[in-house]
């Protein structure tokens, strides 16, 4: 498995095209911003891609979806309790940030549990609610693509609609404390980093 970031946006969003290096068969995750930038990135890197898939529904994730997955004729996963954030500004935040974003519906919505297969790469899907309803990570055996429920030496915020720090903190706590210290984190936001780490120096996981 190979994983290309792109940093897109004006807040600084982290889109990742993962793709089997043995088939080229790739999913784009989180496609914030400058659709046509990630859609050469996609051609530099030769990939096939299966699927697009957002962590959640909030502007900065979901901004260039249509031309990404228009150009790419690629089906556009989300949970099932962030869908309505795709065609709602007041829910994915772009009324309160800059022009009102109403993007198409997802092809598929998806549930913890789910597995989104490309190639051999299989990700399952881990439902942690907190920063949205609907926010989940994507896990294989040696990374996890965190969105914006866990960042290197901090957490997503949960003061805007939808959020609970309750429920992220449940997360945290339940989800994502049990995993391997061994697992690459990709964030939404920021630096890679370890999980292993994390759990030594972000307080919010020294507190669980």
């Amino acid at each position: 498995m190979k994983v290309r970031m792109l940093v897109v946006g004006p807040v600084a969003t982290n889109c990742y095209i993962v793709r089997c290096e043995e088939t080229g068969e790739a999913i784009v995750i989180d496609p914030g911003d400058e659709g046509e930038r990630i859609l050469e990135a996609v051609r530099e890197e030769k990939a096939k891609v299966k699927y697009v898939v957002n962590t959640h529904g909030h502007i900065d994730h979901i901004g260039a979806n249509d031309p990404v997955r228009k150009a790419l004729k690629a089906p556009l996963l989300i949970h099932r309790l962030d869908a309505e954030a795709l065609e709602k500004p007041e829910l994915n935040l772009s009324m309160f940030f800059w022009s009102e974003l109403r993007a198409s519906g997802p092809d598929r919505t998806l549930e913890d549990g789910d597995e989104i297969a490309f190639g051999r790469v299989k990700l399952k899907v881990l439902h942690t609610p907190g920063h949205t309803p609907g926010s989940i990570c994507l896990l294989s055996d040696d990374v996890i693509f965190t969105g914006d429920t866990l960042f290197a030496g901090s957490i997503g915020r949960t003061d805007m609609p939808g959020g609970s720090f309750q429920r992220l903190i449940h997360s945290l706590r339940h989800r994502i404390m049990p995993l391997p210290d061994g697992l690459k984190v990709y964030p939404g936001h920021g630096p890679e980093t370890l999980l292993g780490y994390e759990k030594q120096v972000n307080p919010y996981l020294r507190s669980l």
